[in-house]
């Protein structure tokens, strides 16, 4: 049993709140106090977010123009950048800790992906 169970379908039902998510959660949480980056970098990722998905080819995108492909790698490159995201810019406390742990989930999730050809059973 292979432990990579999030399937194209269950991505695609995570990607609008997430990326609605992105937007919200650093004015709930008052991101951004001692960095104003820590706040907008969210943002941005979120509006960017909202429209990859969009774009994206699954079932739940409406203008399906990206092979999902590469939606996959730009949430990987997305976790990546919110892991190095405290260190390189700085971030402490809850900017640091938001961060370090979202980018951490993103790659779980990325990781955790199921390849299209288990999906389809061959």
């Amino acid at each position: 049993m292979s432990l990579r169970f999030v399937t194209k379908s269950i991505h695609a039902y995570l990607d609008y709140p997430v990326a609605i998510g992105l937007i919200v959660m650093p004015f709930i949480f008052g991101l951004g106090a001692e960095n104003p980056l820590a706040l907008w970098l969210s943002v941005a990722t979120g509006v960017a977010a909202f429209g990859l998905t969009v774009l994206t080819d699954h079932h739940l995108g409406l203008i399906r123009v990206l092979p999902y492909s590469l939606h996959l790698a730009v949430d990987g490159l997305v976790g990546v950048v919110f892991v190095a995201a405290p260190f390189v810019l700085g971030f402490a406390s809850l900017d640091f800790w938001y961060y370090a742990l979202l980018g951490a989930t993103v790659l779980l999730v990325v990781g955790l992906h199921q390849p299209e050809d288990e999906a389809l059973g061959a």
